[in-house]
């Protein structure tokens, strides 16, 4: 055992300081060691009582002194010994609170696949900015793992499996990791773990955006020909008309059409989950808001086509029909199924699409593509940014100026036209 010998008194009081001198594997050292007192026990009111420890009597003074004004200032925080992957398990475990399936999906996968491997093992009171920092730089650097192509662009393969190699991971990939780690960190500092967030003090890489990729005029007139003979092409004008997202349309259901005021309620979307998770589920939308979308006439008559459509599909099928058995469970069932009545998976969809955008010359547009169409088409044929973000279901305008605030071709001559016949007026 040690001996101890006190040799002095924490500043006011509230820290002893000693001097001690231990035996270990028959070697004598000193050190000294300072006690102070944390705070009380809720439950049986008695002190709780921590210990720092240095070389010198001096470091142990001033570190004891530091704690004593923080203590005092009440921006003390109680030593843990929980590293960065201890805490990442509590925060994904116990404060997602309300969020959503995806969002919790994506959290979850985010702190498996990235922020753990490199900073699980990090002490959370030891985590800096330039650890965080670097973590970043190397994201950069080579965060991703892609397949590895021989010099014809075939994919690698060793005992049948691709073989993967590191390249550099996407600025804005980077920033939505930052985000997670962001948040994981904001809450440590809530109840108490950390005194402030070191991840606010970093440099995020510039993300550079991405050109849209709108169908042109000419694309869009060949594409509906092309879906018009397509299975899911009635399902994918629906989109292009509507700016649904992939999930909404699939998700659409009977009840949220009316023909007679011409009107599709958009209130839910239609999630592919693995079972143990729930299997296919109706999920709230992306912002939690209901939207009430006046499509084009062209639109519903496609919706009104659907309807004969299905009664047909369900004639065809007898009792392999998965869909409703009566009109009544019609009235809230599925707008577009497959020729059985099952719902449409998202994969599904993407693959007609891809057929259909290969066979017109454009197979880089994606199905969410169709969404950005319909926005620069009603931008370009006059509807106001507030429309726009309306029937895009975005959270704020400002978000939709942000995406598709650039000007057109189209809508700089328009402007230009417009100005020009004002001045015809002024200058008579």
């Amino acid at each position: 055992m040690p001996r101890a010998k006190t040799t002095g008194r924490g500043a006011n009081g509230n820290g002893s300081i000693r001097k001690v001198t231990a035996t270990r594997n028959g070697k004598q050292y000193v050190y000294w060691q300072a006690r102070y007192t944390e705070g009380y026990d809720p439950g049986t009111g008695k002190q709780i009582q921590r210990s720092i420890t240095g070389k010198t009597q001096k470091e142990v003074a001033q570190k004891l002194k530091q704690i004593t004004l923080d203590i005092d200032n009440s921006v003390y925080q109680s030593p843990n010994k929980l590293t960065m992957g201890d805490w990442l398990d509590i925060w994904t475990g116990e404060y997602m609170g309300d969020k959503k399936y995806l969002t919790v999906k994506n959290y979850k996968a985010v702190v498996e696949n990235h922020i753990k491997p490199a900073l699980g093992a990090v002490k959370l009171m030891k985590l800096t900015a330039p650890a965080i920092q670097k973590f970043y730089n190397d994201l950069l650097d080579h965060g991703q793992s892609v397949p590895t192509r021989d010099e014809q662009g075939k994919i690698l393969k060793k005992n049948g499996k691709p073989v993967y190699e590191a390249a550099p991971m996407g600025a804005k990939t980077v920033r939505n990791i930052h985000g997670v780690l962001t948040k994981a960190l904001t809450v440590a500092v809530n109840v108490g773990y950390l005194r402030m967030n070191p991840a606010d003090r970093v440099t995020l890489p510039r993300v550079e955006k991405k050109e849209l990729q709108p169908l042109t005029d000419e694309q869009v007139k060949v594409f509906l020909k092309a879906a018009e003979l397509d299975p899911l092409g009635s399902l994918l004008i629906v989109i292009l008309f509507t700016g649904l997202r992939e999930s909404e349309a699939i998700g659409l259901t009977w009840d949220c059409i009316d023909f007679r005021a011409g009107t599709v309620k958009v209130c839910k979307q239609l999630q592919k989950r693995p079972l143990k998770d729930g299997g296919t589920v109706f999920a709230p939308l992306k912002n939690n808001k209901t939207r009430i979308l006046k499509p084009a006439p062209y639109v519903m008559d496609i919706l009104s086509k659907q309807w004969n459509i299905q009664t047909e599909q369900r004639i065809r099928a007898g009792e392999l029909w998965r869909a409703w058995t009566n009109e009544e469970e019609r009235q809230t069932a599925l707008v577009y199924t497959t020729p059985e009545g099952n719902d449409v998976s998202p994969t599904s969809l993407r693959y007609h699409f891809k057929k259909l955008v290969t066979a017109i010359g454009a197979p880089n547009i994606r199905v969410h593509d169709l969404r950005h169409t319909f926005a620069v088409l009603s931008l370009q044929n006059g509807d106001d940014i507030k429309t726009v973000q309306g029937n895009l279901g975005h959270a704020t305008a400002a978000f939709t100026l942000d995406v598709y605030g650039h000007v057109s071709e189209r809508m700089k001559d328009n402007s230009a036209a417009r100005m020009q016949a004002y001045i015809d007026k002024t200058t008579e």
